[in-house]
């Protein structure tokens, strides 16, 4: 008798078993009595026979708690410099920009920004609303939308550098847009891919709306973050970086610099994957207890508390690989900006840049393993990389259309908000006192505020796509069990794109 799969806390039967015997006839093959091999056994034997690398929840138990140490001990740190360094700092800048003030006549006031701002956060998360729906009703139009968006974008910066008269970027324009249109047509066919795991995420985050609420406290708290961060920066660089009479300055500290900006995006880095953690264990949930979906259900509320307790250790191993590839590839921009490093500080930042890039993408996959099973970092990755390379996935990674079209929704929302922005510069006096250009800083600031909130709750849907594909090469019976009109339209459209791959 085969022990059941214990998912979220939750005991379930193992693919192919119970509901997988309805699966496993639906595809054409017999029984469902292997744990996978069976209900594919017309579909794809070899490859399903030699997959043996399915998730199993660990035991409860705090995983990689030194890097959570690590995490407590860098946001201790920043707020006792922020404490103590900082408020000297601050009073100096004011008491300076009060004097600039006086010599200038400047009686800028910004009081009305904040109301504008207000008024237009507001807006945004009813245009994010409405965006959402409008993603749900023609998703793939949408995808196909953005993809043509990429490639007129490159079009139009080719166009702009030759009319400039940059031989140069001209050229770069034209290799990037004629990339951009081998790559639309080589991805067009596996729109439909893309477009039903996006439908199957925002249906599974849909009922499971709590974890959007969670998305933006934990933006409230990165928030909150980068202030204290900026104030115990201002401490520091108000110590270390002086200038004379001649007006001739120090070099900046790059050992202070690399701690401040190490802690910065460490705890940023950290932010961001509780979100992903957490939705991660939310559609985990839906995918196999769909009746305790709810927008505060115990399925959103457990698998937050799991990301924020015996899973943020894990968490945070990973954030710390990827903020010290930051750290070190910022401290090589500024280098080169300085001209401290000449040519080997251009390849340091476009090396250290690669491997940033390589490591995120490692931690989107490994996270997902973090939230569905609690696994420690190092065993999800292993888990990871197993599961898609057994099942012949590697281009079906890559193939991540969803991202392109989740950016365009929100830059829609932002202009959206913008032009919002540009309606209450022309019908109030909010910003009349404010300086600049009233409709360029309007819509601006519009722009920017419907962006980032847009993007926050799309990026719920982002990462419960990253789990969709997981859960569905993990445990498609189950998805066959419980939510079968999707479950239908996916093992149709994945043989119909990826043959042999289910």
């Amino acid at each position: 008798m085969s022990t059941p799969i214990v998912v979220q806390g939750r005991p379930v039967s193992r693919p192919g078993g119970g509901g997988g015997d309805n699966f496993g006839a639906a595809l054409g093959g017999g029984g469902g009595n292997g744990a996978y091999g069976d209900a594919y056994a017309a579909s794809s034997p070899t490859e399903i026979t030699n997959y043996s690398a399915k998730g199993e929840k660990q035991e409860v138990r705090c995983r990689d708690p030194l890097f959570a140490v690590l995490f407590y001990a860098a946001v201790a740190a920043i707020v006792a410099v922020a404490l103590i360094y900082g408020p000297d700092a601050l009073q100096q800048t004011n008491d300076d920009n009060i004097d600039n003030n006086n010599n200038n006549n400047d009686n800028t006031e910004y009081e009305g920004y904040v109301y504008a701002a207000l008024i237009m956060a507001v807006v945004s998360f009813l245009v994010s609303a409405l965006g959402v729906a409008i993603l749900m009703c023609i998703p793939e139009t949408l995808i196909k939308v953005s993809l043509i968006f990429v490639t007129v974008l490159a079009g139009i910066w080719m166009v702009l550098a030759f009319a400039a008269g940059s031989i140069g970027l001209g050229i770069l324009g034209i290799i990037f847009f004629a990339i951009s249109i081998c790559y639309a047509c080589c991805v067009w066919s596996r729109i439909p891919f893309a477009t039903i795991n996006l439908v199957t995420a925002m249906t599974a985050v849909k009922r499971n709306l709590g974890v959007v609420v969670y998305a933006y406290i934990i933006t409230l708290v990165a928030a909150v973050w980068s202030v204290c961060w900026s104030v115990a920066f201002v401490g520091v660089f108000d110590k270390t970086y002086t200038c004379d009479e001649n007006d001739v300055c120090s070099d900046p500290n790059y050992g202070y610099l690399f701690l401040l900006f190490l802690a910065f995006f460490f705890v940023q880095q950290v932010l961001q994957a509780l979100v992903h953690v957490t939705t991660a264990g939310t559609v985990g949930s839906w995918w196999f207890e769909p009746n305790e979906s709810g927008c505060c259900s115990a399925a959103v509320n457990g698998s937050f508390v799991r990301a924020t307790t015996t899973s943020f250790g894990s968490i945070c191993f990973g954030s710390l690989i990827v903020a010290i590839l930051r750290t070190l590839e910022a401290l090589a921009n500024a280098a080169r900006s300085n001209d401290d490093g000449g040519i080997g500080a251009c390849i340091a930042e476009c090396i250290l840049s690669c491997l940033r890039q390589i490591v995120e993408y490692f931690n989107k996959w490994a996270f997902i393993y973090v939230g569905l099973y609690g696994y420690g970092y190092l065993e999800a990755g292993k888990n990871v990389i197993t599961l898609f390379r057994n099942r012949g996935w590697e281009a079906i990674i890559a193939d991540d259309l969803v991202s392109n079209t989740l950016f365009l929704v929100s830059l829609l929302v932002g202009a959206v908000v913008g032009c919002v922005g540009l309606i209450i510069a022309a019908t109030s006096d909010l910003f009349d006192d404010a300086g600049g250009d009233a409709n360029a800083v309007s819509f601006v600031l519009g722009l920017v505020i419907g962006l980032v909130i847009a993007s926050i709750a799309l990026s719920t849907f982002g990462s419960g796509v990253n789990a969709v594909i997981v859960l569905f090469a993990e445990a498609p019976a189950d998805f066959q069990r419980n939510h079968p009109q999707l479950s239908n339209r996916m093992r149709e459209i994945w043989s119909e794109i990826y043959p042999g791959s289910v």
